[in-house]
């Protein structure tokens, strides 16, 4: 969901599509209202700040849509930052590229004693690497303040 300031998403629930929202910020929009009676109408218009993608939208994205928000640097400011897109597929090109795909070999089953033996021959090398480790920390006064527990 975030990686240093860019922010990408698809759909999203609940407390994440809220916190995704909050994060997109808000913007001022424009709203007109017009009121009719029998004597006169009127138009009302005023500026309200929303959410400028609101969690309502983050839950109802479809597949393929998402909606982001990405970090300029200093001397490439964004002037856009926040996006809502959809990505379109080339499915002709995708298949094109499906077609040549080549099957992942089998692997050979692995029986229970090989199993054993590799966890056993681990388990040598973690306590051969402890043993030395431990001699080298004894040896070297410099790590005497170092704690070793047996």
């Amino acid at each position: 969901m975030n990686t240093v300031g860019n922010v990408i998403s698809g759909q999203v629930l609940d407390d994440t599509g809220k916190q995704l929202s909050e994060r997109f910020g808000r913007i001022i929009q424009n709203r007109e209202s017009i009121s009719i009676n029998s004597l006169e109408t009127s138009i009302s218009k005023s500026t309200q700040l929303d959410q400028a993608v609101p969690a309502s939208t983050i839950s109802s994205l479809s597949s393929g849509e998402f909606v982001g928000l990405v970090a300029g640097t200093p001397d490439q400011k964004i002037r856009l930052k926040a996006f809502h897109a959809t990505i379109i597929n080339d499915d002709k090109a995708l298949k094109q590229e499906e077609d040549v795909y080549q099957p992942i070999p089998k692997v050979r089953d692995v029986s229970q004693e090989e199993v054993i033996q590799n966890y056993r021959g681990i388990k040598r090398d973690v306590e051969e690497i402890i043993r030395m480790e431990m001699e080298r920390v004894f040896d070297t006064p410099e790590l005497g303040h170092l704690p070793i527990r047996g």
